[in-house]
């Protein structure tokens, strides 16, 4: 959801002309561009903190390209907790949660402001939601500082909670719960089963900050 350099990736193709501020992004090498799921799950999950992207429902996905070359993944969608949309928008169709944002190390310092920023003027050209909704995370050393850069509004805290380790990877705790036309999914049932056995366990988790942006008026 959040965003975070990669700590393993290196592109050295990628001159260090282009490690400078946002003027580098602007000389006909970078692109952001709407794209599918399987376009940026492999990148997603080799550089997100989560390392996963399963139970993340998407509506909206977006790449950063340097020279035709992934460096940013991003995924906007309904957001995760049920109802939650209430408190942003009069309809659940009006709201959507930044869930994804990840790019690697070697990108300019004002990369992800400008990532957002396409993403953003794309959402309020090419669809209908008024309110975006992320969420910073302070258990990975996130405060929200690329959200007040780009004019998101801090509006509060979740309260604490707790999810789910599993081979490497973190899930909501809500994963085991997840089911299609009434029944388990295969996925929840095997990350159930894993906690069953001990292979994996719940961690706390401290409260996140709530940042929200408006892509147009909202009535009150």
């Amino acid at each position: 959801m959040y965003a975070l350099r990669s700590h393993s990736t290196s592109l050295s193709w990628l001159s260090q002309k282009c490690l400078v501020e946002l003027g580098a992004l602007k000389d006909g090498t970078w692109s952001v561009r709407p794209c599918q799921r399987n376009e940026i799950r492999d990148f997603i999950e080799a550089n997100h903190y989560s390392k996963s992207i399963n139970g993340v429902k998407g509506d909206y996905y977006f790449l950063l390209e340097h020279d035709g070359a992934i460096v940013g993944g991003m995924i906007y969608g309904q957001l995760a907790m049920a109802n939650t949309w209430r408190k942003y928008g009069e309809a659940e169709e009006d709201v959507l949660e930044l869930r994804r944002l990840c790019l690697i190390d070697e990108t300019p310092r004002n990369a992800e402001s400008f990532f957002i920023g396409q993403t953003l003027r794309w959402l309020k050209n090419n669809t209908t939601a008024k309110t975006i909704v992320s969420y910073a995370d302070p258990n990975y050393g996130h405060s929200g500082i690329i959200y007040q850069a780009t004019n998101f509004a801090m509006v509060g805290m979740t309260s604490g909670g707790r999810v789910i380790m599993w081979d490497g990877k973190k899930y909501h705790d809500k994963t085991i719960r997840t089911k299609y036309k009434g029944v388990i999914k295969p996925f929840a049932q095997r990350v159930k089963d894993a906690l069953e056995r001990g292979d994996a366990f719940y961690v706390k988790q401290e409260p996140k900050y709530i940042y929200v942006k408006q892509l147009r008026k909202v009535k009150k």
